[in-house]
């Protein structure tokens, strides 16, 4: 037992001494009770948000300021009874070099509304999660990977990658590239995949069942589903309609500077 102590005190001061030399200092480390259809949010400023579903009971979260001005940054926490509502305060006045990274673990496989992950600068990544999800960032990439549920993820400057989705998805990027791999889809409604400077690669199962509409103005088109496509002198340079099935939900797949494509799993 004394040297499990003694170890316990090595591994707590080299981690110690890891934070301080590296600049991170661990602002927060919670739990949270939150069930089914039980709220989450985030709201960062500078930094990334990763959440991972995980074989576990609680809402776990992590935050870690970086940067010289760390002390000056605020996390504030106004959670409530089944919900974990978090926000990043900076001070009012001058420039500040801080930022937080959040790691959160949720209960693989329960039903949550992810009612914004959002990061202004930095990365937001959602894996092995269950919900209705809005992910945004604005200068960054957004990852969502082995999801269930409805999906809705935008950047503004930054890719967007929306991978193994049962359900029903929208993604969009003001200049970075889309790509989605829908394992399944689930429920009905139009899902939206656009960039304005970038390309959009879609994959779906081969069964899709929807009304497909498809459209680039400088870039190339293609799909390995039965869709015409036309070629025109005008905008939209390329662009393809169809029906699949009996149309059952609609998919609008749209780049104006780059390919778009829609291809079977």
């Amino acid at each position: 037992m004394r040297y499990r102590g003694i170890a316990g005190v090595i591994v707590a001061l080299a981690a110690g001494f890891y934070f301080s030399a590296t600049g991170i200092s661990q602002d927060l480390q919670k739990s949270y009770t939150v069930g089914a259809e039980g709220i989450i949010r985030i709201s960062n400023i500078s930094g990334e948000i990763n959440v991972q579903g995980y074989e576990g009971n609680s809402v776990i979260v992590e935050a870690f300021k970086t940067g010289r001005d760390r002390e000056h940054v605020e996390i504030v926490d106004r959670s409530s009874e089944n919900r974990v509502d978090l926000d990043v305060h900076y001070p009012e006045r001058g420039s500040s070099d801080a930022g937080v990274n959040f790691q959160v673990r949720v209960p693989r496989g329960t039903h949550y509304r992810f009612e914004t992950i959002r990061s202004v600068s930095g990365n937001v990544s959602l894996r092995d999660v269950t919900g209705h999800v809005v992910a945004v960032s604005i200068s960054g990439s957004i990852e969502v990977a082995n999801a269930d549920g409805m999906i809705s993820a935008t950047a503004t400057s930054g890719n967007v990658n929306v991978t193994n989705i049962s359900g029903m998805v929208s993604a969009t990027s003001i200049s970075g590239n889309v790509n989605v791999l829908l394992k399944r889809i689930a429920g009905s409604g139009e899902m939206k995949f656009t960039s304005i400077s970038g390309n959009v690669v879609v994959r779906a199962p081969a069964n899709l069942d929807a009304s497909v509409s498809m459209s680039t103005l400088s870039g190339s088109l293609t799909t390995d589903f039965p869709i015409d496509i036309q070629q025109r002198r005008y905008v939209p340079r390329y662009s393809a309609r169809g029906r699949l099935g009996n149309g059952a939900s609609s998919i609008l797949i749209r780049s104006v500077s780059g390919r778009v494509s829609l291809m079977k799993n």
